[in-house]
């Protein structure tokens, strides 16, 4: 084989990988959030989409319904101890986490159904704790939903909003 075919050969090779390789990267990754509040161990597992140039609140996720907390799985929560979220009481356990947002406020739910698909099979009978916070706007733009754990609180950051969830 020629140096001409052999460098055409490697070159095909070498395309072929980078497209198959574009092609595994998830729209929405996985991701992980963790840490400790009042000694409790908190790990919030969700996949996290992008703004993608889209409007997220009220369009993308729409106002008034039942919104996973992220991309494809619901968006689970874990603590290893109760909590006092919003001052109610979250005994300790493993939770799917949604979000019913609208124009003032937003509904935080935390479903006893831990593995579920999006918010499709979601049972409001199931729910172990609602509790109700006021979102926060921001003027800047954050492309991938995160979630942080702070001292006293949870956030969930995407596109402009920033949703405080107060945990002792």
């Amino acid at each position: 084989m020629g140096l001409q075919k052999k460098i055409y050969l490697m070159f095909i090779v070498l395309l072929t990988v980078t497209f198959v390789t574009a092609q595994d990267k998830p729209a929405s990754p996985a991701a992980v959030a963790t840490g400790k509040i009042n000694g409790a161990n908190i790990t919030i597992n969700y996949c996290s989409p992008s703004v993608k140039g889209r409007k997220i609140w009220g369009e993308l996720v729409p106002f008034n319904k039942v919104w996973r907390a992220g991309a494809n799985d619901a968006t689970t929560f874990e603590t290893d101890k109760d909590l006092i979220i919003e001052g109610s009481k979250l005994p300790a356990g493993k939770y799917s986490f949604f979000v019913i947002p609208n124009e003032k406020e937003c509904i935080i739910i935390f479903n006893k159904e831990a593995k579920q698909w999006g918010a499709y099979k979601y049972k409001e009978k199931d729910d172990q704790l609602r509790v109700t916070v006021k979102q926060n706007i921001s003027d800047s733009s954050v492309e991938s939903l995160i979630y942080k754990i702070n001292n006293d609180s949870v956030l969930l950051i995407w596109e402009k909003w920033n949703i405080p969830i107060s945990i002792k």
